[in-house]
């Protein structure tokens, strides 16, 4: 009875499969009905997309056939060409899924150097050639840097301020020289060494200008003058909420890790697992609530304040496993030596949760770098938005949105987030067990 119900099930697949493609694949009327405005119609593309797939892949068994072959020569061996062929079509699966992930970048990025704002265009280019007719690749025909000048039209910056904008340039350029010797050389102790300087130089020189930066200085018309002014308020929201995240984390899952006997210490762990359930717009009305009948609305203080909560519960777990997995022989070793508590929190077991804690402060800062739900709700002028917001007013309007201002807005938008994960991605795979005690 099985085999019978299997039988039929295929059957009834290749039935839909010969259906389909007599019906929608061979049916050249079929399509031209579905052809949107603007668009490119090519008879069997399908067809032809699929015939360059298979051509790569004979194109990959050719080459492992004659590679093998010539190894096996030169070697005296005799090895099969299938594993080097499979493992050739899995990279060749790999490539296309890495273009298909960031095609959507590159057609921003495009659309930042259109001052056309081409990109919401219904109308078809006529090259001659059929990707950029179809707009597979992205069709800019006079590329310029008027959307990124709209962006910072009118910031005066004053001449300390440029001179911690040079610093923190010249931090970056070190980042970056220090990255590629280590890619070109052997890691040694002193790439680690002055790169960690650089980038908390980095760090200091950026924070410091943020934080010099006043409304007045952008002077320029319009809306879109005021983006660097939003990145400017991005850093010091993201930036104090994950220096407090850090700071409340820390403190909170050395006391959940070590006080075993703490009263209500199981309770509330479960309490922080019971509140990860719920998602964290449930609670808008409530903080906006709280906000408003203290006075905190449209302020840095109450979005960092509400941010804030929200890591508590989540970095508290992850802090605390940390913890866990350092040996108590450390801080037993220290104080017999004559170490308080506090003298073993602070010069060894914080030193060891470096890494720890840079992981919770770019969670805490990525995650709040593209929040939009609650500064939405929070910021409500101009001069005090955050870049998301600040994106979202480019896209307002049926017909006035500014593909090209936003599109630039986006790729310098990134930029930080970019920098930040490949100054400090060593932290992420870096742990604390050099020199720590084996027992």
């Amino acid at each position: 009875m099985r085999r019978l119900l299997a039988f039929l099930l295929v059957g009834l697949a290749l039935y839909g499969v010969y259906w389909f493609a007599l019906n929608r694949l061979f049916d050249v009327g079929s399509y031209r009905k579905q052809v949107a405005f603007g668009s490119v119609f090519v008879p069997y593309g399908w067809a032809y997309a699929l015939g360059i797939l298979l051509g790569l892949v004979l194109l990959l068994l050719l080459y492992s056939v004659i590679h093998t072959a010539l190894a096996n020569r030169i070697q005296g061996r005799k090895r099969s060409p299938w594993p080097f062929f499979w493992q050739g079509v899995t990279h060749l699966f790999l490539w296309i899924l890495i273009l298909l992930v960031y095609y959507p970048v590159v057609q921003v990025v495009a659309a930042s150097f259109d001052p056309t704002n081409n990109l919401f265009s219904f109308r078809r280019p006529d090259t001659g050639f059929l990707l950029l007719d179809a707009k597979v690749i992205p069709y800019v025909p006079e590329p310029s840097l008027e959307n990124y000048a709209k962006l910072v039209e009118g910031v005066v910056l004053y001449p300390y301020q440029v001179g911690l904008l040079l610093l923190g340039g010249l931090a970056l350029l070190g980042v970056a020289l220090i990255g590629l010797l280590r890619r070109l050389l052997t890691p040694e102790e002193w790439m680690d060494f002055w790169q960690g300087r650089l980038l908390l130089l980095l760090a200091l020189a950026v924070f410091a200008l943020a934080l010099t930066l006043s409304p007045r200085q952008f002077t320029g018309q319009g809306t879109e003058a005021k983006f660097l002014l939003w990145v400017r308020n991005t850093f010091l929201i993201s930036g104090l909420t994950g220096l407090l995240a850090v700071l409340l984390t820390a403190t909170a899952g050395y006391a959940f890790a070590r006080f075993r006997h703490l009263p209500g210490r199981y309770p509330v762990l479960l309490f922080f697992i019971f509140v990860q359930m719920f998602p964290g717009f449930l609670a808008l009305v409530a903080i906006y609530y709280l906000l408003s009948r203290l006075n905190l609305l449209n302020t840095f203080t109450g979005l960092v304040l509400a941010y804030s909560g929200g890591i508590i519960s989540f970095g508290t777990w992850v802090y605390k496993g940390y913890l866990e997995s350092i040996s108590p022989s450390l801080e037993e070793a220290a104080m017999v030596d004559g170490a308080t508590k506090w003298q073993v929190f602070t010069r060894i077991l914080l030193p060891l949760s470096a890494p720890m804690f840079v992981f919770i402060f770019l969670l805490q800062f990525v995650g709040t770098y593209s929040e939009f739900v609650l500064a939405n709700l929070v910021l409500t002028g101009v001069e005090s938005w955050n870049v998301g917001v600040g994106l979202r007013s480019f896209t307002t309007g049926q017909f006035q949105t500014k593909w090209g201002i936003f599109a630039a807005a986006s790729v310098l938008g990134s930029l930080p987030i970019l920098f930040l994960f490949y100054g400090f991605q060593q932290y992420f795979v870096s742990g604390y067990t050099a020199g720590a005690v084996k027992e």
